[in-house]
């Protein structure tokens, strides 16, 4: 473990930032932001708006920064709002679901509050990986089991969230749990829930006591560890927040403000016996800090084991909360990260205090 501090600038090379930008490239959000001097706008990296010229773009650190120079945020890609949030147009309907989690709910329903269902399939398939049907039949299917853990029968718990029969609800929780509906009591839920975060929107995963996921949405690895915590996790999957990713939340904003150095958030680390020594290690590297895979290896006692380590490191599925963005080379260099290289960068400099905390300064 040293204390060694990276000599990085803030901002990418400027032929780095061009490409970033011209290729729309999410692993940049909450790393620079872009300018346009012929229009007077200033847009996220992954903005959608047809692309510039390069000789007329410049970068920013932060919306600050741009608006300073008498810049206007871009209305399409909204770089005054952290990425992920929801859009003006979904919020009424996020609402009512919220308000009403066990009504059924159809197309002529979203016509009704003057919205085209086709453009709700589209933004929750995107930001959450399901159509609105189904993640409202799945916060209908989890609030069912929890009343039944709460001691309801089965009939009171199918009926009062929505469910016309009781085979219906029966062949449900079999499909989601596995088990026959009888025995799905003896099962708690795993609440997921979308993060906002000066880079990028991340899901969470908590069970009613412990984190056990948070991942950057954009992330290749993301459905792997989703099936790998399905796997070693019995709890049925809940599409809503909880206070464990409340607590989590809070604290993640105050991080990246700069205003919080170690995370209490309790972490559930369950993998292998190895994974679990190997994390446990990382928590180990306190902020500010950076450590090798070399230096992770001789902290569990195993010189020899710094492939096998580099492997443990990479399948954390706990991003920022298990640090292995502090992991970097012998040598000083920044190495991989499953998140973004730049991703890493940030973090990194918001810890060391090169960088100012969060991009909507």
């Amino acid at each position: 473990m040293n204390d060694r501090t990276l000599t990085t600038s803030q901002l990418p090379a400027r032929e780095e930032m061009v490409h970033a930008f011209l290729n729309r490239d999410t692993n940049y959000e909450g790393i620079f932001l872009t300018a346009v001097r012929t229009t007077g706008i200033f847009c996220r990296p992954s903005c959608s708006a047809r692309k510039p010229k390069p000789e007329n773009v410049e970068f920013f650190s932060t919306t600050k920064e741009a608006l300073d120079r008498g810049y206007r945020p871009c209305k399409r890609c909204r770089p005054m709002e952290p990425l992920g949030q929801a859009p003006e147009w979904v919020q009424p309907l996020i609402s009512a679901l919220d308000e009403d989690p066990v009504r059924r709910w159809k197309d002529a329903d979203l016509r009704a509050m003057g919205l085209d269902p086709d453009r709700v399939r589209r933004w929750f398939v995107k930001q959450h990986g399901m159509t609105f049907h189904a993640f409202s039949r799945s916060r209908r299917l989890g609030g069912a089991l929890g009343t039944m853990k709460e001691g309801k029968s089965l009939t009171e718990a199918a009926f009062d969230h929505g469910y016309e029969s009781l085979s219906g609800f029966r062949d449900a929780i079999a499909r989601i749990t596995g088990v026959p509906a009888g025995e799905a009591t003896d099962k708690g839920a795993l609440y997921l829930h979308r993060l906002e975060t000066p880079l990028g929107p991340m899901l969470a995963g908590a069970t009613d006591k412990a984190v056990c996921l948070l991942e950057f949405i954009d992330r290749p690895m993301l459905p792997t560890q989703l099936t790998r915590i399905r796997k070693r996790f019995s709890e049925v999957p809940v599409p809503q927040s909880n206070p464990v990713i409340e607590k989590l939340a809070s604290e993640l904003e105050a991080y990246f403000k700069g205003e919080l150095q170690a995370f209490s958030t309790p972490l559930d680390l369950r993998g292998t016996a190895f994974q679990e020594e190997v994390w446990q290690a990382l928590l180990q590297v306190g902020y500010g800090q950076t450590a090798s895979y070399g230096d992770l290896a001789k902290t569990i006692g195993n010189p020899g084991s710094v492939r096998a380590v580099a492997r443990a490191n990479g399948d954390n599925r706990m991003a920022i909360l298990i640090p292995c963005h502090r992991i970097i080379g012998s040598d000083g260099s920044l190495t991989g990260y499953g998140g973004g290289l730049h991703r890493k960068k940030f973090l990194l400099e918001l810890e060391q205090g090169i960088r100012s905390p969060g991009l909507f300064d």
